[in-house]
């Protein structure tokens, strides 16, 4: 346990951690898998730390802490956590919610309350024509919702990211980089720095980014002018700014009433 706890850190199995990992040093192993599996993974000191979804930081904030300057976010558009549907939201009785990332949920749960509109809400499997059979809508996220945008681009009816922005006037981070508390600081800070390293490199060298976006062609399928717009839509890298979103979603969103805790003073960093 004590060497799996040294040398692995989580992925989340989309694209939209790829400038973080791509080409990460063989010092680490990588553990691939769905949002909502890795907050587990971590819980269970499966993996040093991991980008998990920011509702699932807020539901155990007692057992885990935020890593500093890293996570998943939007300054509005988004293009990967969509809402579809035959017809517009306005008129939609049902939305189906997919099992793999519990942010998206509250935040489409968090947009549509605040619209005075009642919902019913299905849980099933993240699978838009098994979806869209059983519901008036349906929400997707990752790499499933940019694929079902792709071939189905009249059927989205709501970028979530646009939706938060409009309404609260500040970023949305989806994702946040956690450990649990009793991880040893070395470690994590080590773990913590090879990533900003390759996140550093993906922002300031065109090679680095190209190589990004090819890594991410052969896992995705998209084309090279959909990432290159891609990764401008989402970033990495968070700054105080994009923490205000953060907090407002926690609070507002999740209901979190404690302060958000860092494993190290993230003003150091940000």
């Amino acid at each position: 346990m004590a060497e799996t706890w040294v040398k692995t850190l989580g992925r989340v199995a989309f694209i939209n951690c790829d400038p973080l990992y791509h080409q990460l040093s063989d010092e680490w192993n990588v553990l691939a898998a769905p949002p909502s599996w890795l907050t587990g993974h971590v819980l269970r000191r499966d993996c040093i730390l991991a980008p998990i979804p920011a509702a699932d930081y807020a539901k155990h904030a007692d057992e885990l802490v935020l890593l500093p300057e890293i996570g998943i976010g939007s300054q509005g558009e988004v293009g990967s956590v969509l809402l579809f549907g035959a017809v517009p939201l306005d008129v939609m009785n049902t939305i189906a919610l997919p099992s793999d990332s519990a942010t998206s949920v509250a935040l489409l749960k968090h947009l549509i309350s605040k619209k005075g509109r009642a919902m019913e809400y299905i849980a099933t499997g993240p699978d838009y024509e098994s979806m869209m059979a059983i519901a008036d809508g349906a929400l997707l996220i990752g790499d499933r919702a940019l694929e079902a945008a792709k071939e189905f681009p009249e059927m989205v009816q709501m970028d979530l990211g646009t939706a938060w922005m409009e309404e609260e006037d500040l970023p949305m981070i989806f994702g946040v980089f956690v450990a649990r508390k009793d991880t040893p600081l070395p470690t994590l800070k080590a773990a913590h720095a090879s990533l900003v390293r390759n996140l550093e490199r993906f922002e300031s060298d065109d090679r680095k980014r190209q190589a990004v976006i090819e890594w991410s062609m052969k896992k995705s399928g998209l084309s090279h002018e959909r990432l290159d717009q891609y990764y401008g839509e989402v970033f990495n890298r968070l700054n105080q700014h994009h923490l205000s979103g953060l907090y407002r979603f926690l609070q507002h969103a999740c209901g979190m009433e404690s302060e958000p805790q860092f494993a190290w003073d993230q003003h150091s960093v940000v």
